[in-house]
């Protein structure tokens, strides 16, 4: 009967590792924990706790955001002197409504204060005329704020009886009510620019940096016309700048893939654990699309313009509904996220977990 053993001596089918250490010893916990995190189950068991805790931050990141959105200070342009009787008690009323701060800017003209909301630095203008006050809001500026407003303004004048005349200064679109397609579409173009990027890792791995850059500026292009189209052409709920809102969508769709593919190289299979913790967890709630960053936690609010999904709302959103006062912050923000990943990427590129490996020259073939 043929003697079947490892290499060590121990018992076992022929082409099996042994099952004791050398020697026939019993193996060492050590060299369980090696052989462990050589197999696929140690990446499988990592993952398992990942995609747990991953689920648990995703419900509460956008849950602290957005639950329970609180005003802390809203910027608001006043007409005329804030002293004016009717204005000041109208204020104090409000403050004490809302548990916030009116942040109050006097201006000496209507339009003064009109393109002061126009550029997205005023959300409300108030003003007195005779003895009644006006309340001017924005619901494009953000919709929230705009209700928030609204609702407290009606309850306040009737409480300090004082006429509160209310109206809506720059609209939503009617496809739009809740102000949510252009963070729905923002959301769309930072996800699949990412899942994008990790659909090249695995079906094309042997590109190489250079092809891989290209073709995520490809899939970007493409990807961003095809959410405008379906948006605007299709379903019709916006009405898009066109190609100014496709190339936002595409530059946020390249730079999320980007993004994703520094990562990768920094950090390998685990790179999708930093992208979705600065672009879905983190950057997404703060961005300002659902809830608008005055009801924002106030560090969120802050640090959420620097961030991709923030930049990308910021722009769509001007783009879109204050066409004329685009501002460049965004666009540097998106710009400088896309530099430091592209340049990262490829100063790292040798570390990329693909590309393809050079052939060996052929052998020179003998003489005859």
């Amino acid at each position: 009967m043929a003697d079947h053993r490892g290499p060590s001596g121990d018992s076992g089918p022929p082409g099996e590792p042994a099952r004791h250490g050398a020697h026939g010893r019993p193996r060492t916990v050590a060299e369980k924990w090696a052989d462990f995190k050589a197999s696929p189950h140690f990446p499988a068991v990592v993952l398992v706790f990942i995609v747990a805790a991953a689920a648990g931050l995703f419900a509460g990141s956008y849950t602290y955001a957005m639950a329970n959105p609180t005003p802390r200070s809203i910027p608001t342009a006043v007409v005329g002197s804030p002293g004016v009787p009717q204005v000041k008690a109208f204020t104090l009323g409000m403050e004490k409504a809302l548990k916030a701060s009116l942040q109050v800017t006097p201006y000496a003209t209507y339009g003064q204060a009109r393109r002061a909301v126009d550029e997205q630095e005023e959300f409300a203008i108030l003003g007195a005329r005779g003895k009644s006050v006006e309340l001017d809001v924005s619901g494009a500026s953000g919709a929230t704020v705009a209700q928030l407003l609204a609702e407290s303004g009606a309850k306040v004048g009737r409480a300090i009886g004082v006429d509160v005349r209310i109206r809506d200064i720059k609209p939503l679109q009617k496809g739009d009510p809740r102000g949510l397609a252009l963070f729905y579409i923002s959301l769309a173009a930072v996800i699949i620019g990412f899942v994008g990027a990790i659909q090249l890792s695995v079906h094309a791995r042997a590109l190489e940096p250079a092809e891989r850059i290209a073709f995520t500026v490809v899939y970007a292009l493409l990807g961003g016309f095809c959410i405008a189209a379906v948006v605007d052409w299709w379903l019709g709920a916006l009405r898009l700048p066109f190609v100014e809102s496709w190339l936002i969508l595409a530059l946020t769709m390249f730079t999320s893939g980007m993004v994703f593919t520094m990562f990768n190289a920094l950090m390998g299979r685990w790179a999708m654990i930093p992208t979705w913790g600065l672009m879905v967890l983190l950057g997404n709630p703060s961005s300002g699309g659902a809830v608008s960053w005055p009801l924002l936690p106030s560090g969120l609010g802050h640090i959420g313009r620097w961030l991709p999904p923030g930049g990308s709302v910021n722009a769509q959103h001007t783009a879109v509904y204050f066409g004329g006062h685009q501002h460049a912050f965004p666009f540097l923000v998106l710009a400088g996220w896309l530099v430091v990943s592209c340049t990262v990427f490829w100063v790292l590129r040798h570390r990329h977990p693909g590309g393809r490996e050079t052939a060996p020259a052929p052998a020179p073939a003998a003489d005859a």
